[in-house]
């Protein structure tokens, strides 16, 4: 999510439905407070918690 992939995109290169990848990107807005998967992402690049290093195999 952070390196700018849709939904679908997220799914395919887990193995796992859209829906699903909808609901964790829905949960994670829920427990954080945050209004947007944009602002989600942002804070989690700044956090730390994730490092974005885009390459076609990554998510």
């Amino acid at each position: 999510m952070t390196g700018g992939f849709t939904n679908a995109e997220i799914a395919e290169k887990l193995g796992i439905s859209e829906k699903r990848v909808r609901n964790h990107v829905a949960n994670m807005l829920e427990k954080t407070g945050f209004r947007s998967r944009t602002e989600l992402a942002v804070r989690a690049r700044e956090a730390g918690i994730v490092i974005l290093d885009r390459t076609e195999d990554d998510i």
